[in-house]
């Protein structure tokens, strides 16, 4: 399964790159050391972290001082949200929108209940944002706006730096996560708006379980790992040095094939897009076509279900992912896709398709040849057609009864 897997799921996870592994085993087994300790064993280590914190500002256009390191995104998304309400203990509300990870939010849920008030900005059918709605938003109050990049399901990237000028204004905290768009859009820190931005190795060819906050010079940061040193007393604990190397490296070999590999998968991407919406009636690109990433497309296909699609793909050993919860037994849609408006026929039936510098265009065209057959197998057998979502809206009425 392992050798014939086709593998399109790259925003849940990459491979990581071999180069990557090269420049991290040295760093499990002969440089061991604590990169804090005074002696030369661990000054080495301590050495190489310091070159791979300037591999990763050098990606970010950042400098290497503003590079905290952390555990993930999730880590990197609550320790931006919360050290910025620490800063500014006067203020009460957060701005973020409502397609959010929910590294972020879940964490504004909770904040609710702490007596902070939440706006959740609503997005159009093509998943984008309304600034006016922004702009009405934004008080002497607001302490924090919170805004992805780029949407890990649909791929639609946010006009950052104009929702950033607006959040100026009113001297609120801009954090931004960009799990999705690290390696994939070129970034510039040093002319940005942005205060804070996450990002997690395992989105860029880079181990799990390592990830950084970059918090622009001057932002005040309360941390909320609190006990030794480590990252200028921003983030404590013991540095995860093979991690660190790790990611130093992946994002020096993103930065190096930015240019060559997001033309390339563009490139696929609209193959394998364009193909299957000419051959499969019925089926429609979800999200905003011009204006996102180069490796993303999430396609809806009318009457039938996500799960039923991905269980056979996996068959061909396709990996894809579904923009419905119903992979988990859920008849419930995405939040995302909901929170779009899309009608029910195509939120069940929604599968993202995401590539990598190591997709090739014969797994494109392998896909291509097998996804006509599944979707018109699966249709026949379909309980619903012709627009008629009455019997989802049905059971997912009878879903909320259950849960209410």
């Amino acid at each position: 399964m392992q050798n014939n897997c086709i593998y399109l799921d790259n925003n849940a996870t990459t491979k990581v790159d071999p180069e990557v592994i090269e420049v991290m085993l040295p760093y499990l087994t002969d440089y061991y050391g604590n990169p804090s300790s005074m002696h030369t064993f661990g000054g080495q280590v301590g050495k190489a972290v310091r070159t791979a914190r300037e591999q990763l500002a050098a990606i970010l256009g950042a400098d290497e001082s503003e590079i905290v390191y952390t555990s993930c995104g999730t880590e990197g998304d609550n320790a931006a949200i919360r050290a910025a309400l620490l800063a500014q203990p006067e203020k009460r509300h957060i701005i973020t929108t409502q397609v959010e990870h929910p590294a972020v939010l879940n964490v504004c849920k909770q904040l609710e209940t702490q007596g902070y008030s939440v706006t959740y900005l609503s997005v159009n059918h093509q998943g984008q944002l309304d600034l006016d709605e922004l702009e009405a938003s934004l008080t002497g109050n607001t302490a924090l706006v919170t805004i992805m990049y780029a949407n890990n399901e649909t791929g639609t990237v946010f006009p950052i730096e104009q929702i950033g000028l607006r959040v100026k204004e009113y001297g609120a905290i801009f954090h931004v996560d960009a799990v999705q768009a690290v390696g994939k859009i070129p970034l510039n820190m040093k002319t940005s708006t942005v205060d804070m931005l996450t990002l997690s190795g395992h989105k860029l060819h880079g181990p799990k379980g390592i990830g950084a906050l970059y918090i622009r010079r001057g932002v005040r940061f309360r941390p909320f790992m609190i006990g030794g040193h480590q990252e200028r007393g921003r983030r404590a604990g013991t540095e995860n040095v093979p991690g660190i190397i790790a990611l130093g490296k992946a994002a020096e070999l993103e930065l190096l094939h930015l240019e060559e590999a997001t033309a390339r998968e563009r490139k696929l991407r609209d193959r394998l897009e364009q193909t299957l919406l000419a051959t499969i009636p019925d089926c429609v690109v979800n999200g905003d076509v011009t204006q996102r990433l180069p490796n993303t497309t999430n396609i809806g296909f009318k009457y039938i279900e996500g799960e039923a699609i991905l269980l056979s793909l996996n068959k061909y050993g396709i990996c894809a992912s579904s923009g419905s919860a119903c992979t988990s037994g859920s008849l419930e849609p995405s939040h995302v896709l909901r929170a779009m408006g899309l009608p029910y026929t195509t939120l069940h039936g929604s599968i993202r398709f995401s590539l990598c510098r190591y997709t090739t265009v014969a797994e494109i065209d392998q896909v291509i040849e097998v996804m006509p057959s599944i979707v018109e197998r699966l249709r026949a057998l379909s309980p619903f057609k012709n627009d008629d979502a009455g019997w989802l809206q049905e059971q997912e009425q009878a879903l909320l009864g259950v849960r209410s």
